[in-house]
């Protein structure tokens, strides 16, 4: 559990431990409530008059969002990382929900779990970094989207290799690994959409400056994270239809490799059917009468026959040679 406070203005920070104090202090206040419980949560909120369903919201995960409230702006993202599931081997898309009410001079950061993107921007401001200390609250959740964002990118490169793996091992290999590697992949890029495009929703509506609370000069910095939205969304599509068309590669060879076990079976069972139908006469072993076989008391009866099977197994095989078939 760890609930921080600061206020901080162009001449430097300072860090309070009264949420109420620091809520009256000259400045910009920022609180960040980071793998906090549900209590602490709710002390936060009813210190700044954040609404108990906006807090229900970042404990429950629910999708992206950017609300309006009378004094006070609602933003939830999601943070994404690639990890191995707990329940199998391969890696899932493991996401964090981080929300963020911006006030006119206060801003407050909560999530359930700690948030790198949130720790990092949080050290800017007590190292004092200039920038973030000279604008509002606005700024510095744009500076902790920003960073959030950037995460995706990480995400889609690591996906961009295992569809570079899977192109390679499908010119080479049939076996069910590499199917549900392909499934794998494109699960991933599923959930991925599933998460910029309420995101996207998100941010636009910062870029347009709808919440009182965003400045006009902060605006644009809101537009340069909607675009890299964008462009991860035109990604994500673009990798999702590369996932589909290794997919489509994987499937025309195994359908070739069947084709071709299917044409040795072929020739195989062409080769012995003559065979199998020379053998069925001669096993009848029938004599003793004018309407039986003579061949059974001729002494080269079986040497016959079995040069004659013989040459009928080289003739096949040479026509299915000289046809192409084999």
């Amino acid at each position: 559990m760890t609930v921080k406070a600061v206020v901080y203005t162009p001449d430097g920070t300072t860090t309070y431990d009264d949420l109420q104090t620091a809520r009256e202090a000259t400045g910009t206040t920022w609180v960040r409530a980071s793998d906090a419980s549900a209590a602490e949560m709710e002390r936060v909120a009813e210190t700044f008059g954040v609404h108990s369903l906006a807090v229900e919201d970042v404990r429950n995960g629910v999708r992206p969002k950017t609300e309006e409230f009378d004094d006070h702006a609602f933003v939830l993202l999601k943070t994404a990382i690639l990890r191995r599931g707990e329940t199998t081997f391969r890696e899932e898309i493991a996401l964090r929900s981080v929300g963020f009410f911006v006030g006119d001079d206060w801003v407050v950061t909560m999530s359930p779990e700690p948030v790198g993107a949130v720790e990092r921007v949080w050290e800017l401001v007590v190292r004092e970094e200039g920038r973030i200390l000279r604008n509002g609250p606005d700024f510095a959740t744009y500076r902790v989207a920003d960073a959030i964002v950037d995460g995706y990118f990480d995400v889609l490169d690591e996906i961009e290799d295992q569809i570079e793996q899977v192109e390679d091992d499908v010119m080479t290999a049939t076996d069910i690994e590499t199917l549900e590697t392909i499934n794998n992949v494109r699960r991933e890029l599923l959930s991925f959409r599933k998460l910029l495009w309420p995101s996207r929703e998100a941010m636009g509506v910062l870029a347009r400056g709808d919440p009182d609370q965003i400045r006009e000069e902060t605006e644009k910095y809101y537009r340069d994270v909607y675009d890299h939205l964008v462009q991860l969304v035109d990604l994500t599509e673009t990798y999702r239809d590369l996932a589909s068309g290794a997919r489509d590669i994987y499937l025309n060879s195994l359908s070739l490799s069947t084709n071709e076990v299917m044409k040795t079976l072929t020739v195989v069972a062409t080769i012995v059917l003559p065979l199998t139908f020379v053998v069925g006469v001669y096993g009848m072993n029938f004599s003793g009468g004018p309407f039986n076989m003579p061949e059974l008391g001729w002494t080269y009866g079986y040497p016959a026959v079995m040069v004659g099977m013989l040459a009928v197994t080289v003739i096949l095989v040479a026509y299915f040679r000289k046809s192409g078939y084999m």
